[in-house]
């Protein structure tokens, strides 16, 4: 590498660490943010649940705005409207308020994290990109780090406001590194936005969601039902309407390529799959265990460390020996974490859970360079920001619906009207609900395992020779 790929990886670690830190970090502080906004218990889910959205539906138009104004500089603008939307979140004084500015963080943290694949690939040649998006997976896997114990930290000795406060000097300093250090080295692309396609995903997955956390509360109504009918024909017709479109937002005419084709729906699943583990180990760690936030976080810190040191060997393999093997062994890692998961008890030692944290850890690592580079190395030079995009918009679709999967398939065994108090932490479980919530919890994580199963598959089919550059 040179000194200036160096010095913009390091830019690229900051700016994905900061965005990755408010995936997790949210989740262990939902207790006592709720309790202290008095905030109805059904609105938590959307704290969590508006971040990813967003970020969901503009993952399909940052590709295009980065080739239009210049992908640098949609990367630090997007500290900026980050750093607002923390500051904003940090000083709410009400439910309705933060969940309005959860959406303008995810705003800036779409810009930073959809588009930061497009600035590897701009900064790195096809041979090192695998090496590069190792690299990166360590600001993603310290993100999650730093965002589980700084939540249990904060959430245990100091108010909650501060997990968005404490993003503030820190993009703030991102921000200034990025002036100085990153260049913009393609050519500005005129392109047209998908608004139509933009709304009905929007509004697909926003209908799907909301009859989704309703069924998990108990809600089934005739207006759940129709929420889900609309969400899933809103969707249908986005497919409909992307293959019409001049300048589609995910374009899918990419699906002919093979490997993005499997790479994509890998990554789609595993998210759909992994995503969830995280809040459903926080809920048997501070539920069925009674552990505080900050003990609870301890136990899962090895597993991420472990993750961070595998990323950039697996990423440097994959440059060696093709992407399939890491990238797949990797995802059957990660099934295997959530099997041991998936038989926890009230009694289970805790370095049980420290070893599935590894497990998971270690699958992590080598299945999101591996994959990362496989999409990229197989994409048009012309399509990067394009091509980045999807990847970011396909894993946040399975990151928003893997949340409302595991409550749905939980609240099967917990009593509905305690679900989401239960969850949130707000409602003490009682001995005789501790069997019901430990069954549920099994339930959701033999859900996951499913998901993951379906991504291995999709690894598989990408096939077993190396990927090759479309440069």
């Amino acid at each position: 590498m040179t000194s200036y790929q160096r010095l913009a990886l390091v830019v690229i670690l900051i700016g994905v660490l900061i965005t990755a830190v408010d995936t997790t970090i949210v989740v262990l502080a939902l207790p006592k943010m709720m309790g202290s906004l008095h905030a109805q218990l059904s609105g938590a889910v959307w704290v969590i649940l508006s971040y990813l959205l967003v970020i969901t539906l503009l993952s399909t138009q940052v590709g295009r705005i980065g080739d239009m104004f210049g992908r640098v500089r949609l990367y630090e603008f997007g500290f900026l409207i980050f750093i607002l939307g923390s500051l904003l979140c940090g000083i709410a004084a009400s439910e309705p308020e933060l969940i309005v500015f959860r959406v303008l963080q995810g705003i800036g943290g779409a810009f930073v994290s959809a588009n930061s694949g497009a600035v590897i690939a701009d900064t790195f040649p096809p041979e090192l990109r695998g090496r590069a998006y190792g690299f990166n997976s360590i600001g993603w896997n310290l993100g999650a780090i730093l965002g589980i114990l700084l939540g249990g930290f904060i959430t245990t000795y100091f108010s909650w406001r501060w997990i968005f406060l404490i993003n503030v000097p820190i993009g703030g300093f991102a921000f200034v590194l990025a002036l100085r250090v990153l260049r913009e080295k393609t050519e500005k692309v005129s392109r047209s936005f998908d608004y139509l396609g933009m709304l009905l995903l929007g509004a697909g997955l926003f209908g799907v969601l909301l009859a989704m956390t309703q069924l998990s509360s108990g809600h089934h109504g005739l207006f759940t039902w129709l929420f889900l009918a609309v969400g899933l024909v809103l969707i249908g017709l986005f497919v409909i309407a992307e293959r019409m479109q001049k300048s589609p937002a995910l374009d899918l005419s990419l699906f002919k390529i093979p490997v993005i084709t499997f790479s994509l729906s890998a990554s789609f699943f595993q998210s759909l799959g992994n995503y969830a583990v995280l809040f459903l180990l926080i809920m048997y760690l501070q539920g069925v265990r009674s552990l505080t936030p900050l003990d609870a976080s301890l136990l899962l810190v090895p597993g991420y460390l472990v993750g961070g040191v595998v990323g950039p060997l697996a990423g440097r393999l994959s440059d060696r020996i093709g992407v399939v093997l890491p990238a797949t062994i990797g995802l059957i890692l990660q099934a295997m974490a959530i099997f041991v998961y998936a038989h926890l008890h009230s009694d289970t030692a805790f370095w049980v859970v420290v070893a599935g944290s590894i497990v998971n850890g270690v699958g992590s690592g080598a299945f999101f360079p591996s994959n990362n580079a496989a999409i990229m190395k197989a994409a048009p030079p012309n399509a990067y920001g394009i091509v980045s995009g999807m990847l970011r918009t396909f894993a946040n679709i399975g990151m928003v619906l893997s949340f409302a999967m595991a409550i749905l398939v939980a609240s099967s065994s917990i009593p509905r009207g305690l679900v989401y108090a239960v969850f949130v932490g707000t409602t003490a479980i009682q001995s005789h609900l501790m069997h019901a919530f430990d069954n549920g919890i099994h339930d959701a994580f033999y859900a996951c395992i499913v998901m993951m199963l379906i991504a291995i598959v999709g690894s598989v089919l990408r096939g077993r020779r190396p990927v090759k550059s479309a440069d």
